[in-house]
C-alpha cells in the first residue's frame, strides 16, 4: 500500500488514479496510523514552496515523516513541488524546506540570450540518467515527461542526481538518496513513460 500524503497541495487524485490502472494500491490520507503502516509514501506537489511548508506543517506530520522516513527509512517519491521541499530553502519563499536533500531550488532566469525560452517550463522533455537506478529501470527508449514549473532543484552533492534535463541550462530533474527519491515532472501525467516511473517505485517498497 502507497500513502498519497493529502496536505491540500498536489493533484492526488491523478496519482491514484494512475497506480490504480497499474494494479498499485494507494490511498490518499494525513492520517499518521496510514503512513505508519503504508509500505511507501508519495509527496505531491502543486503551488509555491512557502505554502508547501506551511500546509505540511500545519498537518503535524512533519515529526512522524522524519521518523518513518529519514529513521525507519521508509521509500519516499517526491513529485515535482513535493522534491522540491526535500531541499534546504527555495527562493521562491522564505521557509526552510524538510532539508532532506542537500539542495536549494533556484528561479529559471535565462536572460536576454535565451529571451525566447518561456517560464514557466511547461511542455514534455527528456531526462539524462546520471546513475543507475531501480526507479528508471527498463523505461522506455527516449523516454519524455510532462514538466510544468518554474523553479528547479540545484543539488549541492552529485551523488544524489539521478537524472538531468535541459531547458535552457541543466537543471536536476530527478533525485535519490538512500530511500529518497524525487522527480521534477509529473509521472501522473506523463503517460506510459510515467506509469513506468510509478511501477518502478512500487517494486521499490
Amino acid at each position: 500500500m502507497i500513502a498519497i500524503i493529502d496536505y491540500n497541495m498536489g493533484n492526488v487524485g491523478s496519482i491514484k488514479n494512475m497506480l490504480s490502472r497499474i494494479g498499485v494500491q494507494s490511498l490518499i490520507t494525513s492520517q499518521p496510523d496510514e503512513l505508519i503502516s503504508c509500505q511507501g509514501i508519495i509527496l505531491p506537489g502543486v503551488g509555491t514552496f512557502d505554502k508547501a511548508m506551511e500546509n505540511l506543517l500545519a498537518t503535524d506530520l512533519v515529526p512522524l515523516l522524519i521518523k518513518v522516513v529519514m529513521n525507519d527509512k521508509k521509500p519516499i517519491l517526491g513529485i515535482c513541488l513535493g522534491m522540491q521541499i526535500m531541499a534546504k530553502n527555495s527562493e521562491e519563499g522564505k521557509l526552510s524546506g524538510l532539508g532532506w536533500i542537500d539542495a536549494e531550488v533556484k528561479k529559471f532566469n535565462f536572460g536576454v540570450n535565451k529571451s525566447d525560452l518561456r517560464i514557466p517550463h511547461m511542455c514534455w522533455n527528456e531526462i539524462t540518467p546520471k546513475k543507475s537506478s531501480r526507479l528508471l529501470l527498463h523505461n522506455y527508449k527516449n523516454s519524455r515527461y510532462y514538466f510544468v514549473h518554474s523553479y528547479y532543484m540545484e543539488a549541492n552533492k552529485k551523488e544524489n542526481i539521478l537524472a538531468t534535463t535541459n531547458y535552457g541550462v541543466e537543471f536536476v530533474s530527478a533525485v535519490e538518496k538512500n530511500n529518497l527519491y524525487g522527480v521534477q515532472f509529473h509521472p501522473e501525467k506523463s503517460h506510459k513513460y510515467g506509469m513506468k516511473i510509478l511501477e518502478n517505485f512500487s517494486n521499490i517498497l
